[in-house]
């Protein structure tokens, strides 16, 4: 069964840094999009980061660009978020998700396509 679990989310003060891991288990697909997205309360989820299986194709939203960078183990099976200078406003929970129609493209920031979620991890930047 394809499952993706969340990790490392925290309390960070402001400019300090976090890393999420996004554990990927039961995936036999090669070719799919893999997302971070995180919701705030009272806010709609955004897309803050994705890419492509084979390790292209990365995007980021513009709030984010320059400060976090998207990565995955050589075997694919975890997905990382490396988070630095974070904000106040990067308060949220943060989630993984899998596109499995691999069909994003270029949208992969938009969750249109993503059909598997994680359980999200909370992130919380405060002084």
């Amino acid at each position: 069964q394809l499952q993706l679990a969340e990790s490392g989310g925290g309390l960070v003060q402001p400019g300090g840094s976090l890393t999420l891991s996004c554990e990927v288990s039961g995936l036999t697909l090669h070719y799919y999009y893999i997302g971070w997205f995180r919701q705030a309360p009272g806010k709609e989820r955004e897309g803050v980061a994705c890419m492509f299986s084979l390790g292209g194709s990365l995007q980021y939203s513009d709030a984010v660009k320059g400060r976090f960078t998207i990565s995955r183990d050589s075997a694919a099976t975890t997905i990382y978020l490396q988070m630095n200078s974070l904000k106040f406003e990067d308060s949220a929970e943060y989630y993984c998700a899998l596109d499995r129609t691999g069909a994003s493209g270029a949208r992969c920031l938009r969750d249109t396509l993503y059909d598997v979620w994680g359980q999200g991890t909370q992130v919380t930047v405060s002084s």
